[in-house]
């Protein structure tokens, strides 16, 4: 039977397509999918899983909510939070389809006789901590929840680095011609940098519609990932933008549906999932470096490296976690930077009190000589002229070096 395509539903605008493998029983139960799984090859998983699964290691899921009580899922699964409280409920068509698809490509430990049927993730063995944020997009709340919930994701990043995510994976993101940075996500994101917490977010689908720019992938620090086909070349709907990272399989990728069925997606929200498990492998294996570390550290080692050492289709190439954890090995850890209060100036605008960005000493600063030049002010303005002393007026009077003659 010909595989009929649907469309499981965009996070924000980004968007992740799905179509059905096929009706047939045994792909119902997910018999025989493991061996089409090209991706796992194409990243060197089983290589890197000489060094370890992921054991230890949690990837928070931001996302649609994660089905935890699915066959491939149900160990890996810890107990998470709804930072939207509305909308589909389990059992609804419209839910968690899209987060349980990612949690899938991140951490999958297929079901049945020694797991061989359903899909296998990456870092089969790392936990996953679900964060539901939004909605499907065919839930009939959707539109009223991106009103009412508008911090809902900037409060999830902060929850997930709070209860103890190693990894922040954003499947998501607004790539719209009205999209915009946000001050609070931005700060979220550097507090859970500066929690330890390594953040990994989808460049965007937007390759064939503009390359808009996508948040929060474009935020600093993030690990953006573009999306790459079988032959390791940029999916021609992953958008091409400065702040590419890396890459990672997007195209023919095997999920698992909350409705026990297996799909065929496409998109950089699955390129993402891959790279936040191969973050956690290689934090299993290096837990003692920094994000900022665990971000160079995967770009230097990256394969397929574009012609000139980066580009903006695909980062510094697709992502390697196998010689990442070997050349990890030989890197001293150092303190995770910027450290509160490095940042020299404002990037999105102002941050929650205490955030690194926010006000600090420069405002207090600031405020003093907005007083001490209104105080000047009406002194003049009543009569007051200030006396300048003649060694000052004398050192004044001295010429100023010019620029030099011309260059040839």
């Amino acid at each position: 039977m010909k595989p009929l395509l649907r469309t499981l539903l965009p996070l924000l605008c980004t968007v992740l397509a799905l179509g059905p493998l096929t009706a047939g029983t045994a792909h119902a139960r997910g018999a025989g999918l493991q061996e089409k799984e090209w991706a796992l090859d194409a990243l060197h998983a089983r290589e890197a899983w000489k060094t370890t699964k992921g054991r230890g290691v949690t990837v928070a899921v931001l996302d649609t909510g994660v089905d935890a009580d699915h066959p491939d899922l149900h160990r890996n699964v810890r107990s998470g939070t709804d930072m939207v409280g509305m909308g589909a409920g389990k059992g609804d068509r419209a839910w968690a389809r899209h987060g349980t698809a990612m949690a899938g490509i991140i951490a999958g430990h297929g079901h049945g006789k020694d797991g061989k049927d359903g899909v296998l993730g990456i870092a089969p063995e790392a936990r996953i901590l679900p964060v539901r944020v939004l909605l499907e997009e065919k839930d009939p709340q959707r539109a009223e929840a991106r009103d009412r919930r508008k911090t809902a994701l900037a409060d999830g990043i902060r929850w997930a680095a709070d209860h103890g995510a190693d990894v922040i994976n954003l499947s998501l993101g607004d790539d719209s011609d009205s999209a915009h940075p946000d001050a609070g996500e931005d700060a979220a994101v550097r507090y859970a940098l500066r929690k330890g917490a390594v953040v990994v977010a989808s460049a965007g689908n937007g390759g064939e519609d503009g390359d808009h720019i996508s948040y929060p992938a474009a935020y600093p620090g993030v690990i953006a990932v573009a999306a790459v086909d079988r032959n390791g070349a940029r999916a021609s709907f992953s958008t091409r933008r400065w702040y590419a990272t890396v890459a990672a399989p997007g195209q023919d990728i095997l999920i698992a549906d909350p409705d026990r069925s297996y799909y065929q997606g496409w998109g950089t929200s699955a390129a993402a999932a891959f790279t936040s498990g191969a973050v956690a492998l290689v934090r299993a294996a290096h837990p003692e470096l920094s994000p900022a570390q665990i971000k160079e550290l995967i770009s230097d080692t990256a394969g397929h490296t574009p012609e000139g050492g980066r580009s903006d289709a695909v980062g510094t190439g697709v992502v390697d976690p196998a010689a990442a954890i070997e050349v990890g090995s030989h890197i001293e850890p150092r303190a995770q930077r910027p450290s509160v209060g490095s940042y020299r100036k404002e990037y999105f605008g102002s941050a929650r009190p205490g955030d690194e960005g926010g006000p600090g000493w420069f405002a207090i600063l600031a405020g003093a000589a907005g007083a001490v030049l209104i105080g000047t002010a009406l002194a003049v303005h009543r009569g007051f002229t200030p006396r300048i002393p003649a060694r000052l007026l004398r050192r004044s009077a001295r010429p100023v070096p010019g620029p030099g003659p011309p260059g040839p």
